[in-house]
């Protein structure tokens, strides 16, 4: 049997690759968040959360077990070397989980959602790369406005991720999210034709 296309989507923060995924989701298609494994990697009880704790100290994990991402996030981007450090833990982790779920895939096509799909080795899993794209203004006012987030945070996040021209050369595809929720449902429905047929014709 043909393994399904392995299609990777991603955008800067505030973008919107969310509202895209849902809507392939609700065709069908089979979606692996790596922002979701990301999570599952460090819950109550498992290594990657253990580490954290001994490296960055208890006051990160909250009465219930759980890791304090939020508080997480504003020590790694205000300490480089912390974030590398992190990543070195969770990545390799992240990583295997990531093939396990796409291995399982059944649906035409399988989608890969990750904010860090171009930045590493993810793009290895993928044969098509889908960019979610709006302009980084944009992207700022989203995500605070989301998040509740200071804008210096926002652009810190931003500027340890790919920057938008870089991201944008990469891409097979590009979704121009910057519109209104009617043509983001368009674009999405033309991209959904697009890679079924891209699925249907890949080589067996």
């Amino acid at each position: 049997m043909t393994r399904p296309l392995r299609v990777g989507i991603t955008g800067g923060i505030g973008s919107g690759k969310s509202a895209v995924t849902e809507r392939l989701e609700s065709k069908g298609i089979t979606v692996v968040d790596a922002d979701l494994v990301a999570r599952e990697i460090v819950e109550p009880g498992t290594p990657a959360l253990a580490a954290i704790k001994e490296h960055f100290g208890a006051a990160l994990i909250g009465c219930d077990g759980r890791l304090d991402r939020a508080g997480l996030r504003r020590i790694v981007f205000d300490a480089p070397e912390q974030r590398i450090w992190l990543e070195k833990l969770t990545h390799p982790v992240i990583a295997a989980r990531i093939r396990e779920l796409l291995a399982a895939a059944e649906s035409p096509y399988v989608v890969l959602s990750s904010p860090l799909l171009l930045e590493g080795s993810q793009a290895d899993f993928v044969s098509h790369v889908v960019v979610v794209d709006v302009p980084e203004a944009l992207q700022v006012t989203r995500t605070s406005a989301r998040d509740d987030n200071s804008e210096a945070l926002v652009r810190s996040i931003m500027a340890a991720q790919l920057d938008r021209e870089s991201r944008l050369a990469r891409a097979d595809t590009v979704i121009d999210n910057s519109g209104t929720l009617a043509e983001l449902d368009a674009a999405v429905d033309a991209l959904h034709e697009q890679l079924l047929t891209l699925a249907a014709t890949q080589p067996a």
